[in-house]
């Protein structure tokens, strides 16, 4: 079996995509979560189901599935297995069957399927192995200082997400380490309770949940517990918030990390030992076992400390793209070297920084701009939250610079504006990477894993533009 890792906050659409790409044959579900029954969703996608024998299941809409299973307790649900039914069906001769199978189960087979974050689309299934799943969370534990002493790790990540399932899961599993789960789904007070109430010593989350958690701790004036580690993941991060983090927070080590849903999570990770200033100016160094190298645009190896996209090599690299052969090509070569879409800088200590995504690169009248240099500076803005830039149509140079930010509306001061922006940034950018637009917004549109989708943020412009 392979288990297939479905985000809870899918629409009847979304769901109905991620059942039929991957050919789902069972689903395990919970029986609601805040306002959704989930039961009532299913029923809008597969109006069958209630009518049907619970095993037997006959969807026109999604024909592979058969099987649904419920996690409740005080009622019944037509067409269903409940948690409690599927616990009581097999037989002693049937489990001494599946144990037995154990010893042929191939460490590079498939062992679960995790559908990428959709930043830019409809999102991929990337198939991981056995081995790479495992493998990665102990060597990730090993940094991260699990085997140290009994942590109690606060996971508010997702866990159908490959930081969540990998760091969260696997890695507290290596060394008995206490997984806290603070709530069903992420809030920044309620993180901060349960760090406190469980005296946790290790915190994931992407930066997004400590940009929230951080605003939290201001509004209420939390004195949280002292903690020993933070791991940045799932999105770039600024140093500015880093150091936020460990200040405000008072954690005594902040560290980053770099990897993709398509590697089985972490291929860069600060290590044991390491100094702030390292998280602060890399991503950390090559995990061990796997291999690196940035190129340039026909393929060829650059120098050291010299830009170009990432691509990496190694026990984690994903089988390929579930049912799309195409698009496996397209990032897959035929020697296993997976192509990140990454502007990367590496260094002969095997450190490395992201420089920006590839298809993020601004070209203003000829000039390249990378959106995480300009984000990295407008977030030292004492009253900015966060910053995402965006290239947006210009017809004179080609693209502008359009800089989306949150900011604390109770830090006292000015007035956050475009020329606040500018004196900010005077002496510190290039004329042409300042932002020649600027939108202040309450909310910022993402993925469930924190990730702006920046795509949408071009829509926005776009449509913003059109109307005016």
């Amino acid at each position: 079996m392979i288990s297939v890792g479905v985000n809870p906050a899918y629409q009847v659409p979304e769901l109905e995509y991620a059942l039929n790409k991957v050919g789902v044959k069972a689903l395990v579900m919970a029986e609601s979560f805040r306002t959704r029954n989930y039961y009532n969703v299913l029923e809008e996608l597969i109006p069958e189901l209630s009518g049907s024998v619970p095993g037997k299941l006959k969807s026109s809409r999604v024909p592979s599935l058969k099987t649904v299973v419920i996690d409740c307790e005080e009622r019944s649900y037509p067409g269903t297995f409940s948690m409690h039914d599927l616990l009581e069906l097999p037989t002693e001769q049937q489990i001494r069957n599946i144990e037995s199978m154990q010893t042929r189960i191939c460490p590079d087979s498939g062992a679960c399927m995790l559908l990428t974050s959709g930043t830019t689309g409809q999102p991929k299934v990337a198939l991981l192995s056995h081995f790479g799943l495992v493998n990665n969370a102990t060597q990730a534990a090993r940094r991260n200082e699990l085997d140290s002493k009994d942590h109690r790790v606060c996971v508010h990540v997702p866990l159908f997400h490959a930081f969540g399932l990998v760091f969260g899961v696997f890695s507290t599993l290596n060394y008995g380490s206490t997984m806290v789960l603070p709530s069903a789904g992420f809030k920044g007070s309620d993180s901060l309770k349960a760090i406190n109430k469980e005296k946790c010593t290790v915190v994931y989350g992407t930066p997004t949940m400590f940009v929230d958690m951080l605003a939290e701790s201001r509004k209420d004036n939390v004195d949280l517990h002292p903690m020993d580690l933070a791991i940045f993941g799932a999105a770039s991060c600024s140093p500015q918030l880093l150091l936020n983090a460990q200040n405000q927070l008072g954690i005594r080590q902040v560290r980053t990390g770099y990897g993709m849903t398509e590697t089985s999570c972490a291929t860069f990770l600060c290590d044991r030992g390491d100094s702030t200033e390292s998280s602060l100016e890399t991503v950390g160094r090559i995990m061990d076992q796997c291999e690196a190298k940035v190129v340039d645009r026909e393929g060829n190896i650059v120098p050291f400390g010299t830009p170009g996209e990432l691509w990496i090599r190694g026990y984690g690299t994903m089988l390929g793209f579930w049912g799309d052969e195409r698009k496996t090509k397209e990032v897959l070569s035929n020697d296993r070297w997976f192509r990140t879409g990454d502007q990367f800088v590496l260094q002969p200590d095997g450190y490395g920084q992201i420089v920006g995504r590839l298809k993020e690169m601004i070209i203003r009248g000829g000039e390249n701009i990378y959106p995480k240099e300009v984000e990295d500076v407008l977030n030292t803005i004492p009253e900015v939250l966060e910053t995402h830039c965006i290239g947006v149509p210009d017809d004179r140079l080609g693209e502008e610079v359009c800089a989306y930010v949150r900011v604390d509306n109770s830090v006292e001061g000015q007035q956050f504006d475009m020329d606040r922006l500018k004196r900010f940034c005077k002496d510190k950018l290039a004329h042409y990477k300042i932002p020649k637009h600027l939108r202040v917004v309450e909310e910022l549109p993402k993925t469930t894993t924190g990730k702006v989708q920046k795509f949408r943020l071009l829509e926005l412009f776009l449509m913003e533009n059109k109307e005016n």
